[in-house]
């Protein structure tokens, strides 16, 4: 059986991917998708590391924006898929390689106990600008207080440096500058481009499922974090 791990960003919830985790269950794929949000992203990177180490097989990984932090300290995956996500290299952090863009901060708002929301309004045109109304209203009412910090994490392994990896550039992106991406999309092995906003597993997940379905190994991998070398 294929195996699936997806990996939400800030503010999310693994519900969030609950639309491409039915899809590609129907297949008879296995999908796991932790919750993060764990306070630091060594405790969000080690709750993504146990379920990969449950599964039977190597698992393609999708990170999405922060996500992208917590799987690059990730070992054992077949392969890395970033969406819209951050790639950092050796004493990097999301924050300190670009972080979110001014329309994204401009929609943070700090609570007393020193968490962050976003405002509503804004959230769903920087995150979901593309997504139908329905759609986007729902993926809002989901977002969740963010503990201060995670994205200052700096990751302890860089798993794309072994593994073969695939960056998804969205083109239309408004939480992340597409500029930004396409930077970090030279440090992986492949590169897509879509045009969408920032959270095409919302508006359409058709694309995610799609890319999952190509990329899923199609035989056992003998090891884990196997030697990957490529001329990037």
């Amino acid at each position: 059986m294929a195996s699936v791990v997806l990996v939400h960003g800030l503010y999310h919830r693994p519900e969030h991917f609950a639309v491409v985790a039915e899809r590609l269950r129907t297949d008879g794929t296995e999908v796991a998708v932790p919750e993060l949000h764990r306070g630091s992203l060594a405790a969000d990177t080690a709750a993504v590391q146990a379920r990969v180490d449950a599964l039977s097989e190597p698992p393609v990984v999708l990170g999405h924006s922060y996500g992208g932090s917590v799987i690059t300290g990730v070992r054992g995956a077949a392969h890395l898929i970033y969406l819209a996500a951050f790639v950092p290299d050796a004493g990097e952090s999301a924050s300190s390689l670009g972080g979110a863009s001014e329309q994204l901060k401009d929609a943070v708002v700090v609570e007393p106990d020193g968490s962050t929301t976003l405002h509503p309004g804004l959230a769903i045109d920087t995150l979901y600008g593309d997504c139908p109304e329905p759609l986007a209203v729902q993926a809002v009412g989901l977002l969740r207080a963010q503990a201060p910090g995670c994205g200052r994490g700096v990751p302890r392994h860089h798993s794309w440096k072994k593994t073969p990896s695939t960056y998804v550039i969205c083109a239309q992106d408004r939480a992340i500058d597409p500029s930004l991406q396409r930077t970090m999309a030279s440090r992986c092995t492949d590169v897509r481009e879509w045009q969408t906003g920032h959270s095409p597993f919302v508006g359409q997940p058709d694309l995610i499922v799609e890319l999952l379905r190509e990329l899923r190994p199609t035989r056992a991998t003998p090891w884990r974090d196997h030697e990957f070398t490529t001329t990037r």
